[in-house]
């Protein structure tokens, strides 16, 4: 098996190339080779027994997408994306590369002919859904983002589901929800906040909260988020069916609540940490985004994330920590 990850330098793209080097395999067929593309070229795992290539790519020029498939990977998985914040701040560079680059790989893909027809599973976003919401997002609720982000991954949901329906590939698009708690240095996504209060806090350092602490969102692991990957991998078109987008599951709380989480598992000395400064526009952002969502089909599918936001700040100390938090 020959997989292909765009979009492999970032945290999830790290995380599910380590994944699949422990795996050594996907839905029960050993990995052959991996393929690993970013704007920055991704390391290349250690540990690996199969062929290797790891390299710099920007999907969205002219001919990167066509050299990407060349070698007609079995399974891609495309994580790329310019971040939600980044995205409503330089129009043109999100659509560049979340919208154009999208639809040159799909186009890549269906160009090849000869019965290729990979497995192409999409990182999309709760971001293509806008207020005013119901209680909790229905499956069936419609597409009506209120950012360039959500309106970019609305549209690749659109065109991944008519490239499925002709047969050009089998895809599948995960509605991800905010990833918490990212590891690392904080990215431009307006979400970002949401692991900062954790995660600096929890190595001794200060963290900024740009909203309110009413503000409630759905949250799942970096571990939760990798498991999602390989679940979707792992679906076939009858499993599906026509609706091939699916909104993750994830824990659904306010701020405050993520803080008395932190004060649980970590003290009160973590908490003092967090200094609140207020931000315009990622309140703005943010009061776009829907609180809470069932996930109904795709928990009946198989897709699994943590249960508690407790459980989500252990997590992180475990991955990330070496079971250790600052005193």
């Amino acid at each position: 098996m020959h997989i292909l990850i765009v979009g492999a330098a970032g945290m999830i793209g790290r995380k599910l190339t380590d994944r699949l080097v422990k795996d050594r395999g996907l839905n029960g067929k050993p990995i052959d080779k991996l393929t690993l593309l970013d704007v920055v070229a991704p390391a290349r795992p250690a540990g690996f027994a199969g062929a290797v290539e790891a390299a710099s790519s920007d999907i969205s020029l002219p001919g990167a997408a066509e050299a990407a498939v060349a070698n007609r990977p079995d399974v891609i998985f495309h994580l790329a994306a310019i971040v939600s914040g980044e995205a409503e701040l330089d129009f043109e560079k999100g659509y560049r590369i979340n919208l154009d680059g999208t639809r040159a790989l799909l186009e890549a893909i269906r160009r090849r002919g000869d019965a290729y027809k990979p497995k192409l599973v999409f990182t999309s976003s709760g971001a293509v859904f806008g207020a005013p919401f119901p209680e909790s997002i229905p499956d069936e609720f419609h597409l009506t983002p209120l950012t360039s982000y959500g309106t970019q991954k609305a549209v690749c949901e659109l065109l991944l589901a008519d490239h499925h329906r002709r047969g050009f590939l089998d895809g599948v698009g995960i509605r991800l929800p905010t990833i918490c708690v990212r590891p690392g240095k904080p990215n431009k996504a307006a979400s970002g906040f949401f692991s900062s209060i954790i995660r600096e806090p929890l190595s001794g350092q200060e963290a900024v909260l740009p909203v309110d602490d009413s503000v409630c969102h759905t949250h799942a692991s970096p571990r939760a988020a990798t498991g999602f990957l390989l679940r979707a991998a792992a679906l076939s078109r009858e499993q599906l069916g026509p609706r091939i987008n699916l909104t993750m599951p994830g824990v659904s709380c306010s701020v405050a609540e993520q803080i008395a989480a932190l004060r649980r598992v970590a003290g009160d000395k973590a908490v003092g940490r967090i200094r609140r400064e207020p931000d315009a526009l990622i309140m703005r952002i943010v009061g776009g985004w829907p609180q809470r969502a069932e996930a109904r089909r795709a928990r009946e599918l198989g897709f699994r994330a943590e249960e508690s936001f407790d459980e989500v700040i252990r997590v992180h100390i475990e991955d990330e920590l070496g079971g250790r938090i600052a005193a």
